[in-house]
């Protein structure tokens, strides 16, 4: 499936300049020289792999539709914290790319100053993705991506019954978004957002995981756009794998020159923080979780 004209640069060693590419960020043209192939050869290569590889998404990036799967997933949401009914932890964060060019390319420039594509990400209480939404300008707000996927749609249509996902201030509030209290009073309140806010916490530790083990995702993806959202896709079916394979998770790296420490780069993602005010949420499944669950563990 890889193999170029002539089979010059054999699957295996067509894999390793790719892995090399996502753990290093470099120039394809370094990665090539890495290698011994010419910078044509290497570009080839690494997008065909990573197109490759992008293709597994449906094997091993799939969010709980079943009821065994579903009742797995909640289980293991509540072993952390007694967060019921919860599906799966969202949040967006940013993947740095080089400028698209165009007469849109400042559309793809966040509030951080830079370009980059705003990816949105579900996942489970075992840092795994479930869903993956990898093509909106850095511009975007979390919520529009949120409510132009095809999850929301499923969420919208009740496919998932009274299940929750978990989310931050940004998002509005739903029946099904549950996100923390601004202003917490009582202790049933500050109980749940305890619980929401260490139960939520799984998806940022998913993007730390993530980045540290694929640093092109922070120093920079240095391709074209069409290029570039197969590359995301592919460091996730990556991720999914290792996870799955039982794989630790990747700690810093000292000999890794970055523009920023680690804390600052995995925090670009947390630009669109700004809280709706409780009074204009119409979060009568919040209320009436905090009233009916939440004071009982109190």
């Amino acid at each position: 499936m890889f193999n170029l004209r002539n089979a010059a640069v054999s699957p295996m060693n067509q894999l390793l300049v790719t892995l090399r590419y996502y753990a290093t960020g470099c120039s394809q043209l370094t990665s090539g020289d890495f290698a011994g192939i010419s910078y044509t050869t290497a570009h080839r290569v690494i997008h065909r792999v990573s197109n490759a590889i992008a293709s597994l998404r449906p094997q091993y990036v799939s969010f709980p539709e079943s009821q065994e799967s579903i009742r797995k997933t909640q289980l293991q949401f509540y072993n952390i914290a007694r967060f019921p009914k919860v599906l799966g932890a969202m949040d967006c964060t940013h993947v740095r790319i080089m400028s698209p060019g165009g007469m849109e390319a400042e559309t793809y420039r966040n509030r951080k100053g830079y370009f980059s594509l705003n990816v949105q990400a579900i996942c489970n209480a075992d840092l795994e993705f479930t869903d993956i939404v990898a093509r909106w300008p850095g511009s975007t707000h979390d919520s529009t991506i949120f409510n132009n996927c095809y999850r929301h749609a499923l969420f919208e249509d009740r496919r998932y019954g009274d299940a929750v996902l978990l989310v931050d201030g940004g998002y509005p509030s739903k029946p099904y978004l549950l996100s923390p209290l601004e202003n917490p009073i009582t202790e049933e309140e500050r109980l749940y957002n305890e619980s929401q806010i260490r139960s939520r916490n799984t998806v940022e530790r998913l993007f730390g995981c993530w980045k540290r083990r694929f640093p092109v995702l922070s120093l920079g993806i240095n391709v074209k756009l069409n290029n570039t959202m197969a590359i995301i896709i592919a460091t996730v079916v990556l991720h999914n794998i290792l996870r799955k394979a039982g794989e630790d998770l990747p700690p810093d790296d000292p000999d890794l020159m970055l523009p920023a420490p680690w804390a600052a780069l995995l925090g670009e993602g947390d630009i669109t923080r700004g809280r709706l005010q409780d009074g204009q949420r119409k979060d009568a499944v919040r209320r009436a979780l905090i009233s009916n669950y939440f004071r009982s563990l109190v």
